[in-house]
């Protein structure tokens, strides 16, 4: 089905028409168009070009409005003090748009695809191996998980890249305890959890971290390994590809339990990108943009400097022949653009690694390698704090391990949602994934309801409540349309343009309209956070039309089945909203 124009479109085609009428030179000019407390819509765009015409500006906004064409969309316009313009939606207009976002059979309501899709290769959820993930690798993953899900929305082809910490000095103490106790990571033929994965992985790296503070020549020998892992042995290697598997056995149930789909072939590591890293260099060298200083291979930036004044470079490569991560992100940066075919590379990474990030892009800016056809941007965020505004700790001062965090949070809404299972005649089955849609629901929805950059406080307390801005009040929102459609009994949905409707049904209907724009800007800026603003918003106005206009109990028929029409719409919103935000909507709660 064809996307459906916006009324905030049409209104605009309208004053853009009536403007170049009355002022030809004025053609293509913006109205400045935006939602009102005073109207449906005001335009200011006529005080900038009454100055630009030596006009008044009042006088040229009554012209303006003497040649707007009101009847099907427009109901009224006036001139307001200095030449502003008050727009008022026809009731019929409202009504008739979202009935066409209803009768949209695709699930879009009537979204459009962003104009000129490319190929975004986005890098996000970037665990280590033989590590437990913690609540520091929550951001990275939900927020890149939200972006994929509206960029493809929008119509871009999406390349999904994890970057995991697979490689480095670490393993070759791990792969040579592994070599002579070669029986660690066995399994037996059983199926293994991914909390016994982790503690396997975590028994093995302290007793390997035991023995190499203990044994100099267990330190020794596993130096000796870091140089076979870096040359190829492929007994070294099969060893190293054992702790990969077994990593990934708990990455993939924790990205489970966060209700996030990874797939095996995205996941390409540190590892992945070891035999392009001579290569970089070389390119590098060659071409000028790296120079030798004091035997490092280095980039230097004049706006990079030390807390010495002196410049502070990007070693690609160290003085001892080692690659640094500057060297990976850079042939990361050749492989995605040249073998992906890559327009956009987002990165979804920690704030703190902005000089990093932005030292990296300049490097592959100077090789060519970025340009004005392939751009690269970070989507960095801040801190999770906890209750007291710091850092996210246990009470023993240690990181919060993630997959806790998440089994605290399903247990927090667990409870919430028995509360009132009676009620509404959910089952024991319902109850325990109920619990675990809104348990993790709250967590992500906490995230990504504030803006990326900005650090926020986790407060499961605050998260799995029912009132306020949270995704409970949301998923409640929409399971209360669904017991209204149940109760329904013979009415049906249905939209009937030609009934007025009272102040909350023009409201909510014209917050509704502004969905396809929302989701397109969001996704134009990766910024989720404006999503989860729009979403809790039209629960709000939800909440309001509840209280002021009876549905099933209107006065007409026609009048209930409008009703239904709009509050079918409305759950339909937030379900694909929330979607996009990879959030569960129950259909009893």
């Amino acid at each position: 089905m064809a996307s459906v124009t916006s009324l905030s479109d049409s209104v605009q085609q309208h004053l853009a028409s009536a403007l170049s009428a009355t002022l030809p030179e004025a053609a293509g000019a913006d109205p400045l168009l935006r939602r009102s407390d005073r109207a449906d819509f005001q335009a200011n765009g006529i005080l900038a070009l009454a100055k630009k015409a030596k006009a008044n500006p009042r006088e040229l906004a009554t012209q303006v409005v003497s040649r707007v064409v009101a009847g099907d969309v427009i109901k009224d316009v006036e001139v307001s003090g200095p030449g502003f313009l008050n727009i008022t939606i026809a009731d019929g207009a409202i009504t008739e748009n979202l009935a066409a976002r209803y009768a949209d059979e695709t699930g879009r309501l009537g979204v459009p695809y962003a104009g000129h899709p490319g190929t975004t290769v986005i890098d996000y959820a970037q665990p280590n191996v033989a590590k437990e993930m913690h609540v520091g690798h929550l951001r990275s993953a939900v927020i890149g998980d939200a972006v994929v899900q509206l960029l493809e929305f929008t119509g871009e082809n999406v390349v999904r890249r994890h970057h995991i910490g697979d490689w480095g000095t670490q393993f070759g103490m791990l792969i040579q305890y592994l070599d002579e106790h070669p029986h660690e990571l066995d399994h037996k033929d059983a199926q293994v959890t991914g909390e016994e994965a982790m503690s396997n992985l975590d028994r093995l790296y302290k007793a390997a971290r035991g023995k190499f503070d203990s044994d100099e020549e267990f330190k020794t020998r596993a130096r000796r390994r870091v140089v076979d892992l870096q040359a190829g042995d492929p007994q070294t290697l099969a060893m190293w590809q054992k702790f990969v598997d077994e990593s990934k056995i708990y990455f993939f149930s924790v990205f489970e339990k966060l209700d996030m789909e990874i797939q095996d072939p995205d996941i390409v590591g540190e590892s992945g990108y070891n035999d392009m890293l001579a290569d970089t260099c070389r390119m590098l060298e060659e071409s000028g943009v790296a120079v030798r200083s004091e035997g490092a291979l280095c980039v230097f930036f004049e706006d990079v400097k030390g807390p010495d004044g002196k410049p502070v470079p990007l070693i690609v490569q160290k003085s001892d022949g080692g690659y640094g991560y500057a060297a990976t992100d850079l042939s990361a940066i050749r492989d995605r653009v040249f073998n992906l075919k890559a327009s956009t590379l987002l990165y979804v990474v920690d704030a703190r690694q902005a000089l990093h990030f932005k030292m990296v892009f300049e490097t592959a800016r100077r090789a060519g390698w970025l340009n004005d056809d392939v751009k690269a941007h970070q989507l960095a965020f801040g801190t999770v704090l906890g209750k007291d505004g710091k850092p996210f700790k246990t009470r023993a001062g240690e990181t919060v391990k993630l997959q806790d965090l998440l089994d605290e949070a399903v247990e927090r809404a667990t409870a919430v949602v028995r509360e009132k299972a009676e009620k509404v005649g959910l089952t024991e089955q319902e109850i325990t994934e109920n619990g675990r849609y809104v348990g993790i629901g709250a967590v992500k929805y906490a995230d990504l309801s504030t803006s990326a950059v900005r650090d926020y406080k986790f407060d499961l307390d605050q998260m799995v409540s029912l009132n306020g801005d949270t995704s409970v009040y949301l998923q409640y929102a929409y399971a209360r349309v669904q017991s209204i459609l149940r109760k329904a009994g013979e009415a049906r949905p249905a939209a009937h343009p030609e009934l007025e409707l009272a102040p909350a049904e023009r409201a909510l209907g014209l917050h509704l309209d502004q969905f396809a724009e929302t989701v397109l800007e969001v996704a134009a800026d990766y910024e989720p956070h404006k999503l989860a603003a729009y979403l809790y918003q039209l629960a709000s106005l939800l909440t309001t039309f509840y209280d002021q206009c009876p549905v099933l109990k209107a006065d007409t028929a026609e009048q209930v089945e409008n009703r239904l029409f709009l509050v079918d719409l409305t759950a339909r919103t937030l379900h694909r909203g929330m979607a996009l935000l990879g959030i569960r909507t129950p259909e009893k709660l």
